[in-house]
């Protein structure tokens, strides 16, 4: 019987909005990673989502 491969998982909080995330691989400067929603508040230019997904999140 195969062995299952162990994959070794990497939390990271984001340094703005303190949102915690998971990744499997290892960030090389973690204390610079913002989650997505923090990137779109500091770039509302760069923001290319959809209208309804947008309306969404300002919903809640």
């Amino acid at each position: 019987m195969a062995r299952k491969k162990f994959k070794k998982i990497y939390n990271y909080n984001c340094t703005i909005t303190d949102e915690v995330f998971k990744t499997t691989k290892e960030a090389p400067n973690p204390e610079e990673l913002i989650s997505i929603k923090a990137y779109y508040e500091l770039n509302p230019d760069k923001d290319d989502r959809p209208d309804h997904i947008k309306q969404k999140l300002t919903e809640e």
